[in-house]
């Protein structure tokens, strides 16, 4: 029966190719901002009521998300299709390839379900605004993953990382197991008093001193801190004009760690950084809270299995370890149900990794979206195993469990 559901799920993909090339293809070329993927999303919703599934549009209070749903009774799947972009340079993180693999995926695993009879179910969600937005957070709250035995994508990254990137039909294409970082994201806002810089430069209480006086001593706490934490950030005002004391300037920064307990740690280093500026220069200070990300903490069991669904010898479990450094909403979805946030390469070159032209660039061949069909077709094995598989399913839930209790530990 395995085998028979697995050729299902691959020729469902196989004949379903215009649908899904569309797809890739349409969002590709329309790049669309976070919360603003209208054109991504009623192409999909679009797409998925010709082939007659059950589709509600702008899901769960967002009117960029959709969410298709396909089966009945016994456990649930969730595959996220991301598709927003970024500002200037496009699909430069390869979202409409993450996008066409979900989609893949969650046809597979229907046609399973449709040719097996058995109970099961399967979601496709559209997950709006990934790049900074926190889309997923807004669905989880909402409920989009409650009660799901896993939720699974996959995202492109700089092919050229990986060991014997080209080397034929058993190079390495992917790994499996790849952790991310738990991400804080601030806003500070430095409020002081306007003067003239040359008739009373005195009378003045600058902001702009409170922003420089906390960037440098930022940049000296970088010494301080693990290998692997990450702060960096951006003036998002710092006065309007020389002759004028600047009085109301602010930033934004992102707080990276291994954990979300570590992030939300170091945060609290980088905040006493802007304190001791405020108090310094005389300015008052408030900081204005940004979405912030969990760490991607991926099944192991999940990416064991997919390893073996894969070709042979051509997925890593865990190497290389930095081939997507980063932060995901995706990593608050694990904190919900056991996750898989796997990593194919795409055709890239040095200093082509994500967010850049050249990603873009590669994240639109035809190469690209047949490796990201191999990863739908992989998913899709994976979730079929969790739905029809108790022992499997049971043992991804255990796991998922004491890996919860080692995440409220901060380990």
């Amino acid at each position: 029966m395995a085998v028979d559901m697995i050729s299902v799920i691959d020729g469902e993909i196989r004949n379903r190719n215009a649908e899904l090339s569309s797809i890739n293809q349409h969002i590709h070329a329309n790049p669309e901002l976070a919360y603003e993927e209208h054109k991504a999303h009623d192409a999909f919703v679009s797409v998925l009521r010709t082939l007659d599934f059950d589709v509600t549009p702008h899901a769960h209070g967002l009117d960029t998300a959709f969410s298709a749903d396909f089966g009945s009774g016994g456990r649930l799947i969730v595959f996220n299709a991301e598709y927003d972009a970024l500002p200037g340079i496009g699909h430069a993180c390869g979202h409409n390839l993450i996008a066409s693999a979900s989609f893949a995926a969650f046809l597979g695993v229907a046609a399973a379900l449709k040719a097996s009879g058995q109970p099961g179910r399967v979601r496709l969600l559209g997950t709006p605004a990934e790049e900074g937005g926190g889309g997923k957070l807004k669905l989880i709250a909402a409920g989009a993953y409650r009660g799901a035995a896993a939720s699974l994508m996959v995202h492109p990254g700089p092919g050229h990382k990986l060991p014997a990137a080209g080397g034929g039909a058993t190079a390495i294409r992917g790994v499996s197991f790849v952790r991310m970082l738990a991400n804080v994201k601030m806003g500070v806002h430095f409020t002081g008093r306007e003067a003239h810089a040359a008739i009373a430069p005195w009378d003045g209480v600058n902001a702009l001193d409170a922003v420089c006086l906390s960037y440098n001593a930022i940049s000296m706490l970088r010494q301080q801190t693990r290998p692997y934490e990450r702060i960096h950030g951006v003036f998002r005002s710092a006065g309007d004009r020389p002759n004028v004391t600047p009085a109301d300037c602010a930033v934004e920064y992102y707080v990276r760690s291994a954990t979300r307990a570590g992030a939300e740690a170091l945060w609290q280093r980088v905040r006493r950084c802007f304190e001791g500026a405020a108090l310094a220069t005389g300015c008052a200070m408030r900081v204005e809270p940004l979405n912030s990300y969990a760490d991607v903490r991926p099944s192991r069991a999940l990416c064991e299995a997919y390893v073996d669904a894969m070709p042979a010898g051509t997925v890593a479990f865990d190497e290389p370890a930095d081939i997507l450094a980063g932060s995901t909403d995706m990593g608050d979805v694990c904190y919900e149900c056991p996750g898989f946030h796997g990593v194919f390469g795409i055709d890239t070159k040095e200093g082509e990794a994500n967010h850049t032209k050249g990603f873009a660039a590669a994240a639109g061949t035809a190469d690209s979206f047949e490796r990201a069909l191999e990863c739908g077709r992989g998913m899709a094995a994976v979730a079929w195993r969790v739905l029809s598989d108790d022992g499997f399913a049971e043992r991804v839930q255990t796991e998922w469990e004491e890996d919860m209790k080692l995440a409220a530990q901060g380990k």
